[in-house]
């Protein structure tokens, strides 16, 4: 019972923690029963012999997988909360400089286009990438959420991916129809959520990419959401292939390097700059916590309206902007 309360996706990150706390208890020649449970100071010096090495998240990450393994085996955790966290932010002041990552440049509207010049709808993968891409944009979702990881990930576990029959329609009072896309299973809640988008005017619209997928694929009902056509049948959208063709097209557009990841920013940036508040934002994008905010901080533009002498959005502020903390 208690394994399944973590998701799978921590597994990669529990297991190189526990490699990493392993390995140093091995080159520092402790004893099997001095690992488990762990007195405090052993800790400690693991956290200290991996400061400047690892990023600050990271070994958090590890630190913390450390705590997951104890529990799981019903060993008592030692450690003093504030001396641990103490440490830890210690550890990630001395972050070497190459564990950051480079700042993940935002997708735009305009960029979406451009990516569109250079793509062949008629074509079922660019049909497929580019119905993904607008969807993945304006549901603010993650991008593994509507590709698979791996060709046989949905034969294995078809439960576990969104497919065409997820797909359903809802429509307010006032007859504003959003398309809705039910999630199985995120990060966040092992029982799924939805996300869902509106169509947009332009050549972005998410409905009318959708559409043209659905009309190239074909995709039956019980079929992963975005699977193409191959020579060799269909097969779901994989992340790999998905960012591959989108790279390609960037390729061609001298863009740069394209990360995944610049899909969901840059649909959180969009709705942001245009007005919708920020708590919508937030539900949308099923944040537990504030840690969206992160993109506001570095992208100055977000708030530009608002430090206006008369600021554009004044109405709309006390609706938009977040109550302080």
């Amino acid at each position: 019972m208690k394994r399944h309360s973590f998701p799978p996706s921590a597994g990669p990150s529990v297991t190189s923690g526990l490699l990493a706390y392993h390995v140093f208890c091995d080159t520092q020649n402790i004893s099997e029963d001095q690992c488990c449970p762990a007195p405090p100071v052993l800790l400690l010096a693991f956290v200290a012999a991996c400061a400047g090495v690892y990023a600050g998240a990271m070994l958090k990450n590890y630190f913390y997988a450390i705590r997951a393994w104890h529990l799981l085996h019903g060993a008592p955790w030692l450690p003093n909360h504030a001396e641990s966290s103490l440490a830890l932010s210690g550890a990630a002041k001395l972050a070497p400089p190459s564990s950051k990552r480079p700042k993940r440049a935002p997708f735009t509207v305009e960029l979406i286009i451009k990516i569109r010049s250079v793509l062949d709808l008629s074509k079922p993968l660019h049909a497929a990438v580019f119905a993904c891409l607008t969807t993945s944009f304006f549901t603010i979702a993650r991008t593994g959420k509507f590709t698979v990881p791996s060709l046989v990930s949905f034969r294995n576990d078809p439960s576990a991916h969104v497919k065409v029959c997820d797909i359903h329609y809802d429509q307010d009072r006032n007859g504003f129809r959003v398309v809705v896309f039910g999630l199985p299973r995120t990060k966040m809640s092992a029982t799924g959520e939805e996300v869902y988008w509106a169509a947009q005017s332009g050549l972005v619209d998410p409905q009318a990419a959708l559409q043209q997928h659905l009309a190239v694929n074909q995709p039956p009902p019980s079929a992963a959401i975005f699977s193409w056509r191959h020579v060799g049948g269909l097969r779901p959208l994989t992340k790999s292939a998905f960012l591959s063709c989108l790279q390609s097209a960037g390729d061609q557009l001298q863009t740069g390097v394209l990360k995944g990841h610049g899909i969901r920013i840059g649909g959180t940036l969009e709705y942001l700059l245009c007005g919708v508040p920020f708590d919508s934002v937030k539900m949308m994008g099923h944040w537990s916590s504030n840690a969206f905010t992160l993109y506001l901080r570095q992208h100055a533009m977000v708030l530009a309206p608002y430090l206006q002498d008369t600021p554009i959005l004044e109405p709309f502020m006390r609706y938009a902007i977040p109550p302080p903390h």
